[in-house]
């Protein structure tokens, strides 16, 4: 199984952008596949950004992530 997971760009330079995926978690990533620009957001699998995302679909699967992660982090210390 594959996973891909929504981020924002926030600075562009060359084939790489810097991008946001959420509780200060910023990566470099590789844009060269899409055509994306400063405050797209894009799912990203392997380090590669491979689909530019609607804003409001990419805020929704980052919304449903965090429900994930809060319940997981909530089972853990259970």
């Amino acid at each position: 199984m594959c996973l891909a997971i929504p981020a924002k760009i926030l600075e562009i330079r060359g084939s790489h952008a810097r991008v946001d995926f959420g509780w200060g978690v910023i990566r470099e990533v590789d844009i060269s596949l899409v055509d994306a620009n400063v405050g797209d957001y894009v799912l990203v699998h392997a380090g590669y950004a491979i689909q530019v995302m609607d804003k409001e679909a990419a805020e929704e699967t980052i919304r449903i992530w965090r429900m994930i992660l809060e319940e997981s982090a909530i089972s853990v210390k259970g």
